[in-house]
């Protein structure tokens, strides 16, 4: 691993009773570098971002963040597994947005932001309050604090569940289709405040079935079919270009 590797994944294999979802996957990310996972469905992504934070566990392989192995401590020259709450604090460093907004739905918006901070960070309430504020204006939701979740758009809860990652103050930042729930004229709004976090050098990996996102924003595209990552390159490289046969056969359904 570099002094510039944020993520390096190392021989990741994932099965299912006798499926095998991810077979052997390696991959590094460089600090700052925004990675668009695309493919199929089924071919390993959701599952990909699932192992790289833990909360899939993989049956072999090893991924490392900043240096630190996940899922794993170093003690008496030996590798020990992390549970409960020494997990918790390690995945602390890696937010996630998934498909489904997952907001508390009985707590307000800022509720919903400081509560990671809190209980796995243990800062104190004035200073996950401030940093909260920050955030969702940030998001455009800074007059939102005190609503709740039901009263709020699907591109809003979106955005809001961006800030809380944010919020843990994380080193790389997972996105599982983070639109692909939205209506369609909710899907920029969401997108805009990615491509901000882009321009501001947020380690980003991206599951989406979006190419224009793609292809502004990536700089590597990762093109995934049956656990195997097919082709890799820029986004003129394997979407512009694809050498696979099988990447132009999705590329020509998509586009």
């Amino acid at each position: 691993m570099t002094a510039r590797t944020m993520l390096q994944a190392r021989k990741i294999v994932k099965s299912y009773g006798e499926l095998t979802v991810l077979d052997g996957l390696d991959f590094d990310v460089e600090h700052g570098e925004v990675v668009c996972l695309l493919g199929p469905s089924g071919s390993g992504k959701s599952t990909l971002l699932r192992c790289l934070n833990r909360l899939e566990k993989p049956d072999a392989g090893v991924v490392s963040v900043d240096g630190e192995i996940i899922g794993y401590r170093h003690a008496e020259g030996r590798l020990h597994e992390l549970q409960g709450r020494e997990l918790a604090r390690q995945r602390a460093d890696i937010g996630m947005v998934f498909q489904r907004f997952n907001l508390f739905p009985h707590r307000t918006i800022l509720e919903n932001v400081i509560e990671g901070p809190r209980v796995v960070r243990k800062e104190s309430r004035e200073a996950s309050v401030a940093h909260a504020r920050e955030l969702l204006d940030r998001v455009g939701l800074a007059a939102k604090v005190d609503a709740y979740p039901n009263h709020l758009s699907g591109g809003q809860q979106q955005r809001v569940a961006i800030a809380r990652a944010l919020a843990m103050r994380p080193k790389l930042m997972l996105f599982d289709e983070p639109t692909s729930a939205l209506d369609p004229e909710l899907v920029g709004e969401v997108f805009a405040v990615m491509k901000d976090l882009a321009r501001d050098g947020m380690t980003m990996i991206v599951v989406t079935h979006e190419m224009g996102f793609a292809r502004d924003v990536a700089d590597r595209v990762l093109f995934m079919d049956g656990g195997h990552i097919v082709e890799q390159g820029t986004p003129e490289d394997v979407i512009g270009n694809p050498r696979a046969e099988r990447t132009r056969a999705f590329l020509a359904r998509v586009n």
